[in-house]
């Protein structure tokens, strides 16, 4: 019984120090993450001392004072919902009133879509979350396809196809000699593409390029679509904030819906009524009839819900008070296109200032670009001789926030460009 206690003890001994030496090797093989291109921008220019520093990296609007805005038709909405509403979870679809106004916005108030109930539609965490559950979706239900998504596009579109395992192609959009659109070869792309392909398109004031087909070429894109039975996703993560008319804006959209496409769209609240940190969206599929939306929803609601179970309201509740009463809908449209308006100054001021300089470049596509971001065109090197020489900050494929330019600083970040590229 003693050499059977003694060995017993030794094992447990062994055993514990095995298992210590185990649980603290767990880990030890984690490495530091790739810190992101467009978050880590921020992190640097917070660390910078310079008086003279400039951040137009971030995609964040900021007022003439470089200041973040709240909108007034967000203030009146939460002065309306302080202590009159519970916030008890919402379903896994989240509000239904809240998707509902946000269909209205996509689509058009009068949609047969939304009156024959054919869309379905389930509020996400913005609309990365919107892409992420249909990148999901698509996965389950349609296994062996892929998507092609524009070269160049927001960096975290393909974070998001790609941990959803679902396999990524490309196709051409910005040409980099005339800084505008490669109409001929991106056409050339969804010809060649094997029928019946996924393609994700932005809507609107295309991120990184503010590059946009017109309306005469989306309804080329629309036709060949429909010859090769493509499926669009569309990413409107800037409805309102390109034009500064949200139906205007959505003109992509609606030209693909006058054709009979069935489309997927990501809407985001973040940029057009400053909820960045709300994360507020919606993810729609247009069906072919009531009963085909009924199910695609609730498979939806199926991905979501061990994802993050529902969405959060407070956002939610926001936005269908805002959109649903028409005083606060209106001003939302006066203060969305101040927004724009203001955007669309600042891309006139910096080519101005440029001109001025004589710089010896073409700077035409400043003001031809659209929505928040100018893709300059300037090399990763002449971005970090901003960073290093100036103290300007942005991402190294040359993007320009322009919702941080301000007539105080557009001065100052003409002749930096201006230094750094006239010897291009």
């Amino acid at each position: 019984m003693a050499i059977r206690s003694a060995i017993s003890r030794q094992m447990l001994r062994s055993s514990s120090a095995f298992g210590v030496r185990s649980m603290s090797s767990w880990w030890r093989s984690v490495e530091p993450a790739a810190k992101d291109p467009i978050l880590g921008v921020t992190e640097a220019f917070l660390a910078d001392p310079s008086p003279d520093k400039v951040n137009v990296g971030v995609g964040a609007y900021r007022d003439d004072n470089g200041k973040p805005v709240v909108l007034e038709c967000v203030r009146e909405a939460e002065r309306r919902i302080a202590g009159n509403l519970n916030m008890e979870y919402l379903p896994m679809g989240g509000s239904v009133k809240m998707v509902e106004e946000t269909l209205r916005l996509a689509y058009g108030e009068n949609s047969d879509l939304i009156k024959d109930k054919r869309i379905a539609a389930v509020q996400s965490l913005s609309g990365t979350g919107a892409c992420r559950l249909f990148a999901d979706f698509q996965k389950r239900f349609c296994p062996d396809s892929q998507i092609y998504i524009p070269v160049p596009t927001w960096a975290n579109h393909h974070n998001i196809w790609r941990d959803a395992q679902v396999p990524q192609r490309t196709f051409h959009y910005y040409h980099p000699e005339s800084k505008g659109l490669d109409f001929a070869s991106m056409m050339d792309d969804i010809k060649n593409a094997p029928n019946g392909s996924f393609f994700l398109l932005h809507a609107c004031a295309h991120n990184p390029t503010g590059v946009d087909p017109s309306e005469e070429q989306w309804r080329e894109i629309s036709y060949q679509f429909k010859v090769k039975g493509h499926f669009a996703f569309f990413d409107m993560a800037y409805q309102g904030f390109a034009s500064g008319d949200p139906e205007r804006d959505a003109k992509s959209i609606r030209i693909f819906l006058e054709d009979g496409h069935l489309i997927g769209c990501a809407q985001s609240y973040a940029k057009n009524m400053g909820l960045y940190g709300q994360r507020l969206g919606c993810l729609s599929v247009v069906c072919d009839d009531e009963k085909q939306a009924v199910a695609v929803k609730s498979q939806l609601q199926q991905i979501a819900r061990p994802m993050y179970s529902n969405p959060p309201v407070h956002g939610a509740l926001i936005v269908s008070t805002i959109l649903g009463n028409p005083d606060l809908k209106k001003l939302w449209l006066k203060e969305v296109k101040v927004m724009a308006d203001r955007i669309i100054g600042m891309r006139t001021a910096l080519r101005e200032n440029l001109e001025k300089l004589g710089s010896p470049l073409s700077w035409e596509h400043v003001t031809n670009q659209i929505g928040m971001f100018c893709y300059s065109g300037m090399t990763p090197e002449q971005v970090d001789r901003l960073t290093n020489e100036f103290h300007i900050y942005m991402t190294r494929n040359g993007r320009i926030s322009m919702a941080g330019v301000t007539t105080g600083n557009v001065g100052y970040l003409a002749n930096a460009i201006n230094e750094v590229t006239k010897s291009a």
